[in-house]
């Protein structure tokens, strides 16, 4: 391994020259395929920080699906229903472990997952690689492949498919600096562990936190830990299923990340898993399309007679009616926020796609307000006191 390596550009073409380099030694990455840029080592380090820790947490091998240095999904391998194998399209394949964690990541929002950075905490096996061979992404990071895997992962886009392996004992330093306008910034890093102990201050009536919530708001705030500010994320059975990132407002994460929960969610109706496609349409194309037909642009689609590209026959709406039913099954989900809900608004909205566990800094002067808004819904909500911005 060197101590650098040369880039092709920096975050755009115009940004020359570019590479990555650690002053004090070596790199603890090995290309072993392709020939990753800027964004997709930004995606590699972030992404691998997350499933690593992920893995610490839970004990469970874990994968995160990256898009523009904030994941589209992350979760931990925990085993498919029959359902969830249709929606992830993944039925009858080998389902590893590993395997499992990458379909659960790459599932919650394939929209956004489309062409994305892969992290996995473990070794890249036969199963996971070809599932990764079937989906439209960048590159993928892990601390090892199998021969099998590297020759099923050697052999998409053409032989160029970026694939990084990474030192898993690699420590870095404990400072962190970066250049903004030409000035240096410095900090410490943000070595904060998520642990159990962080939901213990429970301050909400219902005191019922489950071991099963503990692990679904462990993986909300890790997730947290490495996503754009401000962030939230709902995370439901070991995987994200909706991620809010960026946003300047907070409740427009809880709003967006709810929304993306509840297309989860909405994916699995009985009328979505039976849409009757062309066999001919791709699977991109079939994701975008699905998420037209939940959409409440559903019914001016059908009015511009935009199906016949997609189905053989025209398929029967699913009413707002329909969906809000269908939605009013979700629950048991749970809510990690990377800093304070200033507002109840956000406790209202996470109501409505089934959030009943939620862990988050506490400190607002209307702290009172969140508290009663959750005690009005009997939901569980820990005060953790660690804000978790990243930028």
């Amino acid at each position: 391994m060197a101590n650098e390596l040369a880039l092709k550009y920096g975050c755009n073409p115009n940004q020359k020259p570019s590479r990555i380099f650690n002053a004090d030694g070596e790199l603890p990455v090995e290309v072993v395929n392709g020939r990753p840029g800027y964004i997709n080592f930004m995606d590699a380090f972030n992404s691998w920080q997350l499933v690593k820790e992920l893995k610490e947490a839970t004990g469970l091998p874990a994968a995160a699906s990256f898009k523009h240095v904030s994941p589209a999904g992350a979760a931990v391998g925990l085993p498919l229903t029959d359902t969830l194998k249709k929606i992830y399209f993944v039925e009858g394949m080998e389902l590893s472990p590993i395997a499992c964690a990458y379909a659960r990541a790459r599932g919650a929002d394939r929209m956004s997952s489309y062409g994305d950075w892969i992290a996995l905490s473990d070794t890249c096996d036969k199963a996971t690689a070809a599932i990764i061979a079937k989906e439209v992404s960048d590159g993928v990071i892990a601390p090892d492949y199998t021969e099998e895997a590297l020759e099923i992962l050697r052999g998409k886009r053409k032989g160029g498919y970026n694939v990084i392996k990474i030192d898993p004992n690699y420590v870095p330093r404990e400072i962190e600096r970066k250049d903004v306008f030409g000035i240096t910034f410095e900090q410490g890093r943000n070595n904060m562990k998520i642990t159990k102990d962080l939901l213990e201050n429970i301050v909400t009536e219902n005191k019922n936190m489950t071991e099963e919530a503990k692990i679904d708001l462990m993986i909300a705030l890790i997730t947290l830990k490495y996503t754009q500010s401000n962030s939230v994320c709902y995370v439901k059975d070991g995987q994200a299923i909706g991620i809010g990132a960026g946003q300047q407002s907070r409740v427009h994460c809880t709003r967006l990340a709810g929304n993306k929960a509840d297309f989860w969610w909405l994916r699995q109706h009985e009328k979505t898993l039976n849409l009757p496609f062309r066999k001919d349409i791709r699977r991109a194309d079939r994701d975008n399309t699905i998420d037209v037909y939940i959409s409440d642009d559903y019914m001016d689609v059908l009015a511009d007679g935009i199906w016949e590209q997609f189905f053989d026959v025209k398929p029967e709406p699913l009413t707002r009616e329909e969906k809000r039913a269908w939605l009013d099954q979700m629950s048991g989900v749970a809510l990690g926020s990377d800093a304070f809900f200033p507002f109840g608004d956000n406790i209202e909205r996470a109501k409505r796609s089934g959030v009943q566990f939620i862990a988050q800094p506490g400190g607002s002067i209307r702290d009172d307000n969140v508290i009663d808004t959750c005690n009005k819904y009997n939901m569980v909500m820990a005060f953790n006191g660690v804000r978790l911005f990243h930028h």
